[in-house]
């Protein structure tokens, strides 16, 4: 547990615990939280030279409430802060680990952090990082490194997250009842946010940033263990597992992309897939469907099927179907019209994308100009194709996805100059 890759692990899983610890004792989460960084930096440094304490969590929870005294001490009403944390916590507390600070963590920390991460007085970019660094126990610098910005970027998108929790008064509680259901489909939004970047990156070098599909698979397994009968969120676990199996497939040796119909199904996980059939499997079972349950069992149709030919195509339609009628949205008819010219042919599937022509999230989308060029390729519209090919890859900020582009529309004027 001494090395490196082993003490990373350990903290990203107490971060959250020994937040919640803080945040509960203490309130101040905006406070609680830079302390818990400053107690996760020191460890990081400190565990690989020396080894792990014998008590991890509450080597953590001394360096941080130690931090936390400090800033207390430091603010302008100093005498009264150090009356309220001494009144708190005795001395004693602040210097050694108690009893209960390696007791079992409270069941709905996680829960409680996410929820109060995901607060809609925050922006939904500021969920995300916010989320990352408190719930995940990433570092600043990681956050930044990950989506691609300056630290001095991230930096203060995440003070101000904290700052608009504070002035909307927010406390280390759970929502009221008749607010969880909403707070909870924005966690699980924050979540999936965090893995689709992750396995498609929006812009950059790399097609994939594997460091933010593996936490957000973390952090919704972690949801999973508080809320295991939840259907929604065995769904988006199930749909997580069973997207990131196909990741190693998804790229040749330099980095280019690989679609589904043409990647080596036997360097597929099999392990995810078997973990997320069955998942979905179990939760289906249940009763009432929500949208990541059905994405999930698209996802266990492409993931189960032995090849591109043997896909279940018109199963795969009918869900996208009930989908749409779910939750009615353009992403949603841009798969569905994938599905449809698989099962009636190109045609219907180009009549169907062009109900999205005044779709402005689209229009401004490279997705729509690519799946619309693979239509008219195989309809033998090879010029129009071509055109569509080099619109999209001028479009997208993905360079992996800019060359896939280009290199299909230099295919088809190979096919038509007979070079």
């Amino acid at each position: 547990m001494g090395d490196g890759v082993g003490v990373e692990g350990l903290l990203r899983e107490l971060a959250p615990q020994v937040l919640g610890f803080l945040a509960r004792r203490y309130g101040q989460f905006d406070l609680c939280e830079d302390a818990v960084q400053e107690a996760l930096l020191a460890a990081a440094t400190q565990w690989p030279v020396d080894g792990v304490p014998a008590n991890p969590r509450g080597w953590l929870i001394t360096v941080a409430t130690r931090r936390l005294t400090d800033q207390f001490r430091s603010e302008n009403a100093r005498r009264r802060r150090e009356d309220t944390v001494a009144t708190m916590a005795g001395p004693e507390e602040l210097v050694s680990p108690g009893a209960d600070t390696d007791a079992a963590p409270e069941s709905d920390d996680t829960l409680t952090l996410l929820f109060l991460c995901c607060h809609p007085a925050v922006t939904p970019a500021s969920q995300v990082a916010l989320t990352l660094r408190a719930v995940g126990g990433l570092t600043t610098a990681e956050i930044a490194r990950a989506f691609m910005v300056p630290e001095a970027t991230m930096a203060p998108r995440i003070s101000r997250a904290k700052k608009s929790i504070k002035a909307a008064g927010s406390r280390f509680v759970m929502p009221p009842e008749e607010e969880r259901a909403d707070r909870l489909r924005v966690v699980l939004q924050v979540l999936y946010l965090i893995f689709n970047e992750g396995y498609t990156a929006s812009s950059g070098e790399e097609l994939q940033r594997v460091e933010l599909t593996a936490e957000a698979i973390r952090l919704t397994r972690m949801l999973h263990d508080v809320l295991p009968g939840d259907g929604e969120v065995a769904g988006l676990l199930a749909l997580m597992l069973l997207t990131d199996s196909r990741r190693t497939a998804r790229t040749t040796a330099d980095g280019g992309l690989v679609p589904i119909d043409e990647q080596d199904r036997s360097l597929w996980d099999r392990r995810q897939i078997e973990d997320g059939a069955a998942l979905i499997l179990r939760t289906l079972s249940r009763g009432a469907v929500g949208s990541y349950q059905l994405q999930a069992a698209i996802a266990a149709i492409h993931a189960e099927a032995p090849s591109a030919e043997e896909t279940d195509w018109r199963e795969i339609l009918a869900l996208y179907l009930l989908l749409e009628k779910m939750t009615p949205n353009p992403m949603v008819t841009l798969n569905r019209a994938i599905a449809l010219a698989q099962v009636e042919g190109p045609q219907a599937g180009l009549d169907l994308l062009a109900t999205l022509d005044d779709n402005k999230f689209l229009t401004e989308s490279h997705r729509l100009d690519a799946v619309r060029a693979h239509l008219l390729e195989r309809a033998g519209d090879l010029a129009g194709a071509h055109a569509l090919y080099l619109a999209a890859a001028r479009r997208t900020t993905s360079l992996p996805e800019q060359r896939y582009l280009a290199a299909k529309a230099a295919g088809i004027s190979q096919q038509t100059t007979g070079g």
